[in-house]
């Protein structure tokens, strides 16, 4: 289901609200090398249980972790359809900058050959985009 108007899934905004805290993030990543307590997702940061059970709901509430009891454990996993769903949201976007890149190369590869050289030193804008300078 999409939020009206927008074309983005439902749950978008509690997920990137979710991500939007440091320590959710780390939470997160913490998460990828398999289940943990609260506990042992408390261990490193310097923030009681309480707190991070705050953060563990918020993320729970985004659909970004579950939790299930095990006996007297309560373990929380990644739960990696949320995240997806905001890659998959974003990934349009990212086609959009790519193609309009590739636009602006066109452009300037125009007009390099008009004046009889090359428009840009080294490469075009959309290499050094994408190579990260």
């Amino acid at each position: 289901m999409s939020t009206p108007g927008t074309g983005a899934p439902e749950g978008l905004d509690d997920t990137f609200s979710a991500l939007a805290d440091p320590t959710r993030r780390a939470i997160l990543a913490r998460l990828t090398g398999g289940e943990c307590t609260v506990m042992e997702l408390a261990e490193p940061f310097a923030m009681t249980q309480p707190a991070i059970s705050k953060h563990l709901k918020v993320l729970e509430r985004a659909g970004l972790v579950s939790r299930r009891r095990d006996a007297q454990r309560r373990p929380c996993r990644l739960e990696a359809k949320a995240l997806s769903e905001a890659t998959a949201w974003l990934d349009g976007y990212r086609r959009f900058w790519e193609d309009s890149y590739e636009r602006l190369d066109g452009v300037l590869a125009e007009m390099g050959s008009q004046d009889g050289g090359p428009a840009i030193p080294g490469g075009s804008t959309t290499d050094r985009t994408r190579s990260g300078t």
